[in-house]
């Protein structure tokens, strides 16, 4: 029998704010999470691009002292994000036992092993840390969050690129569904804005050179789009059965109604440029939801900004929907907040559980000259969502071809 799976508390800390409802807000007003990097390791190592989309609150100023100095930045923003999902859904009584924890990042603790490594380079073996190997594993995320809370039913990471944490939320709902937890928290965190990962995204050619207008510099779908916006942060979901969330009362934003992960075996880097392995991902998950495809009224876009990723993802979309497509209203929200990496899926999951429980569709800013390439019908101001029964879905791609979507439903 499937169950009816429910999304009851969210929790951020991104480029637009330091919580859920600080960065909806600054999402539904148009604003940008970009700006210029004001470190001195940007002019010392000749960075190429100078911008990037940093948390808006950092850690230090919310996480007690002994936690930040125990904590790689990837999991101060998860327990950031983790501790503000559980307080939103009410802190559930629930068993050990049964908490779980899905995860996900997509680099982990970047940071923290290169400051290591520069560490042992200039001043020997003994001044290394002895924590260096707990903070730079990528599991150690979703080990802050499952220690904090006491999940003993399980803590997962996923490390799929991009489509991490929407692969997160896609195992939370598989762990509920096979009855093995009665709550997860899911979702992703990132922080990689450190002068390797940038060398590195900007030497392929995936980053906007727009280092003299950063707010406007992540442009998905906009003929001059020129690549994507490093973003941190992290995003949190608590999901549980509905009849575990209605036996407590608990508020209820949305039902998470599937999930789908594919692959596309083709290229480490570059998508599937007729995005069939990411159409059946779609075409899945909506099938998993019982729906049919005229049931979707929304879709929150991967959509980096990218030139030829916005484009894949448009023939993906078009391969499923054909002409439904065109009625469809799309949002592509990386545009303000950057691309979070591995968190990415979790805060687009989270825009797309409130557009639903709101019915207010969050803009995409910089859209000036839509690629006539890509006819969508793209949200360009805040746009309300008509009454009754409402289907979205989010679409989370990654390097390495992984393809994950999500689906939620309005309650």
């Amino acid at each position: 029998m499937t169950k009816k799976i429910v999304v009851t508390g969210l929790g951020a800390t991104s480029p637009l704010g330091g919580t859920a409802t600080d960065t909806w807000n600054a999402l539904l007003a148009g604003e940008s999470g970009a700006s210029s990097l004001d470190y001195e390791w940007v002019e010392r190592t000749q960075l190429p691009i100078t911008f990037a989309a940093q948390a808006r609150v950092r850690p230090v100023d919310v996480l007690a002292r002994q936690e930040t100095k125990r904590l790689d930045p990837s999991s101060q923003f998860a327990l950031i994000a983790g501790r503000e999902a559980w307080a939103d859904a009410g802190m559930p009584e629930v068993e050990p036992e049964r908490l779980a924890v899905d995860w996900a990042t997509g680099i982990g603790g970047v940071w923290t092993l290169l400051d290591a490594w520069d560490t042992l380079r200039e001043r020997g073996p003994r001044r290394v840390l002895p924590m260096t190997v707990p903070m730079l594993m990528p599991n150690g995320p979703g080990a802050a969050i499952g220690m904090d809370l006491h999940a003993r039913a399980g803590i997962t990471t996923v490390v799929s690129a991009c489509a991490s944490s929407t692969e997160s939320l896609v195992n939370a709902y598989n762990r509920l569904q096979a009855g093995l937890a009665d709550v997860v928290i899911a979702g992703g965190s990132e922080a990689a804005i450190h002068p390797l990962p940038i060398a590195s995204f900007a030497a392929m050619q995936a980053l906007s050179k727009r280092n003299d207008d950063p707010a406007t510099a992540s442009r998905p779908y906009d003929i001059s789009r020129d690549g994507f916006v490093l973003g941190e942060g992290a995003a949190a979901l608590v999901v549980e059965t509905e009849e575990h969330a209605l036996a407590r009362g608990a508020h209820i934003y949305a039902e998470l109604v599937g999930g789908s992960i594919t692959s596309d075996a083709y290229h480490i880097t570059a998508p599937d440029p007729e995005g069939s392995a990411a159409a059946r991902a779609m075409i899945a998950t909506i099938s998993n939801a019982g729906a049919d495809l005229a049931d979707v009224m929304h879709i929150n876009a991967h959509a980096t900004s990218t030139p030829v990723g916005d484009i894949a993802e448009y023939n993906a979309l078009r391969r499923v929907f054909g002409d439904l497509l065109d009625g469809i209203p799309v949002s592509a929200t990386k545009a303000s907040t950057g691309h979070l990496l591995g968190g990415a899926g979790a805060i687009e999951a989270l825009f797309t559980v409130k557009a639903l429980s709101e019915r207010m569709l969050p803009p995409t800013i910089n859209l000036t000259e839509q690629d006539p390439a890509i006819p969508l019908d793209v949200v360009t101001s805040p746009r309300a969502l008509g009454s009754g029964d409402l289907l979205a879905i989010s679409n989370s791609f990654g390097f390495g071809g992984h393809n994950a979507v999500v689906a939620f439903r309005s309650v």
